[in-house]
């Protein structure tokens, strides 16, 4: 999927977006339907075709009128209030921005956000959303052709901890938890309980109990609220940038960013090391270290960041400048900043 452009404007125009998103959701108490918005227009993503996706396509009356988005067309048209007034906004980052705004407004994590989704009027054939009367397998089936993970899955059913089925819409009726518009753990805490009165358990719900692999993400979950809104939003961020590519400009924002960081952390490494006894740089690489986890950024691009020379002295260098790609701690703790295979393995896009 192309990028659009992301300028400065538009960075500040989804920022006045978001303030919007938060006044209607809150006031329309529609979490549960924004958030189902977005993931059924991410969800149709092949992975092989790279078709369909976050794309904004859902807004299509021929693909908001298949039978797994029944009722979406009311999400869509509120929507289309903020949209009146945010219309440099793509669809499909509006679509993707309000699913976050959902989780947020209702009490579950934060989810990085990265704009610049291009709109798409192509819509994909019908039959890409999961059935919610399949198991196991077909969950797999449909994830996997994603490129999503059993984590994935698991986490990202523990959505259901928001709003209610609807019997004209999906053929079943009721609310997955006692507070159906609070966004927490309790999804999986009732799955472990058993059939419960007034609360529904679809067949792809207790899919999740009867294999083994999703079990232990249930009972990680269910016990540990911390872990599940940690992978929950890792897994939200995933299946809203399927296909997606990142674009240029926000990279250099990114770049941008991450250099003030890397700064500001050498800074304050030299005040450290002024008020103790150490001249280890230890200081500077464990400060850049959180600098960078922080900003979630690739390091690629942060050379040239200047350091004092005495800071140095124990890599060996006499320079006033030091590539934080090579730089490499000899205490014990083996802390490493870079390496000549950048740490893309391990960090995703980075966020504007």
């Amino acid at each position: 999927m192309a990028a659009a452009m992301v300028d400065e404007e538009y960075l500040k125009e989804i920022e006045r977006t978001r303030r919007d998103l938060r006044a209607l959701i809150c006031s329309k108490n529609c979490a549960p339907i924004m958030l189902r918005l977005a993931w059924h227009d991410a969800g149709t993503y092949d992975a092989k075709t790279k078709t369909g996706g976050p794309n904004g396509s859902i807004r299509n009356e021929n693909e908001y009128k298949h039978d797994a988005n029944n009722g979406l067309k009311i999400a869509i048209d509120l929507c289309e209030e903020v949209k009146a007034k945010h219309p440099k906004i793509s669809y499909a980052d509006l679509y993707q921005l309000a699913g976050v705004v959902a989780v947020e407004v209702t009490g579950g994590p934060t989810i990085d956000f990265v704009p610049g989704r291009k709109d798409s009027t192509l819509s994909p054939e019908e039959g890409r959303l999961p059935d919610a009367k399949k198991g196991s397998s077909h969950l797999r089936d449909i994830f996997y052709r994603m490129g999503l993970s059993n984590r994935d899955i698991v986490a990202l059913s523990g959505g259901h901890t928001l709003g209610k089925a609807h019997i004209e819409r999906s053929g079943f009726e009721g609310p997955w938890t006692r507070e159906p518009l609070k966004f927490d753990n309790s999804y999986f805490r009732e799955l472990l309980r058993g059939e419960s009165e007034g609360l529904l358990k679809l067949p792809t719900d207790k899919a999740l109990l009867e294999d083994p692999v999703f079990r232990s993400y249930v009972e990680l979950y269910a016990k540990d609220e911390d872990a599940f809104f940690r992978d929950y939003a890792a897994s939200h961020k995933k299946l809203s940038e399927l296909g997606f590519t990142l674009p240029s400009s926000c990279s250099r924002l990114a770049v941008k960013k991450a250099k003030t960081l890397a700064k500001i952390a050498v800074g304050a490494a030299v005040f450290l090391r002024s008020i103790t006894s150490s001249s280890s740089p230890i200081f500077c690489i464990l400060l850049f270290q959180m600098a960078y986890n922080r900003s979630d950024d690739d390091i690629s691009g942060l050379n040239d960041i200047p350091i004092p020379g005495d800071i140095i002295d124990q890599f060996g260098g006499s320079t006033d400048l030091i590539d934080l790609e090579d730089v490499h701690d000899d205490a014990d703790t083996q802390t490493t900043i870079g390496s000549s295979t950048k740490r893309k393995a391990t960090k995703q896009k980075a966020k504007c």
